[in-house]
């Protein structure tokens, strides 16, 4: 199966963010791709943390959903829209989440961002948990692909990355493709971005796709980017090396997953 991670350097115009999605879903459609990820934020990156309030979109309607469900039945894509902002249970809070559309322009999967990124070294400051609420269910869903096998594909976003229970989880409901749309800030990804994607990868003998955020934004923010796609033995299928937006394409080949797992039966050897 042929895949598409799409990096993004997203601003605070959603319309903007949209139009450029458009033309990165379009190259990765064009390039044969039958799955195509957005990174997270791919919509909106504010100047403040509670820009994302206003645009709040109710489970199956508004601008944002709308707009994936047009491009899957466009394109003909199977889309996962990073994330958008959805109503959580108060006014002062939303869930970050990730949803996957079927070419049919179905939404056949939601995914709320479980772990909320916080983080201070004195000069960068960040605390998801003031706007956003957590989620609390693995998620998964499954693509029939053209390659006749039915991928089972598990859903996390960013700052989940840090947390090899969920991947266990979703592991062990059968995942053979793990995606991690992102925006990991420049210091935490320069130290820890390309070591943790590899790890999730062997850990669970799985494909990892980690579509980033990757530059400069209007905000001030810089993101680490280096969008990647990792297979299960660990090494790199594909990258983008620099910032900016872009299209990473990679040939996922189920073949391989299954000798990997053939090969070292590490899942069926757990214990704890």
């Amino acid at each position: 199966m042929k895949i598409a991670a799409i990096q993004m350097v997203s601003g605070p115009v959603r319309e903007d963010n949209l139009a450029r999605a458009r033309a990165l879903l379009a190259q990765a459609a064009e390039a044969g791709a039958e799955l195509a990820a957005l990174p997270e934020y791919f919509c909106l990156m504010g100047h403040r943390d509670t820009d994302k309030l206003p645009l709040r979109e109710a489970p199956g309607q508004g601008p944002v959903q709308d707009f994936l469900a047009a491009c899957a039945r466009e394109f003909g894509l199977w889309i996962v829209g990073g994330t958008l902002p959805l109503q959580a249970a108060d006014e002062a809070h939303v869930f970050n989440t990730s949803l996957a559309y079927a070419p049919t322009g179905e939404c056949v999967a939601r995914y709320d961002k479980i772990h909320l990124f916080c983080f201070d070294n004195g000069r960068e400051r960040y605390d998801e948990a003031r706007v956003i609420a957590p989620g609390g269910t693995p998620t998964l869903f499954e693509l029939p692909s053209r390659d006749g096998h039915r991928w089972k594909v598990g859903l996390s976003v960013c700052y989940d990355l840090r947390f090899p229970e969920l991947y266990r989880q979703l592991s062990a409901q059968g995942a053979e493709l793990l995606l991690v749309p992102a925006a990991f800030t420049h210091t935490t990804g320069q130290a820890h971005w390309e070591l943790l994607l590899r790890a999730r990868a062997v850990e669970n003998l799985a494909f990892v796709a980690a579509p980033a955020q990757g530059g400069r934004h209007e905000n001030g923010r810089r993101t680490w980017g280096q969008t990647l796609v990792a297979e299960p033995w660990g090494q790199t299928l594909a990258e983008r090396r620099d910032e900016g937006e872009g299209v990473v394409i990679a040939e996922l080949d189920i073949a391989r997953l299954i000798a990997c797992r053939e090969q070292l039966p590490a899942l069926g050897h757990r214990v704890l």
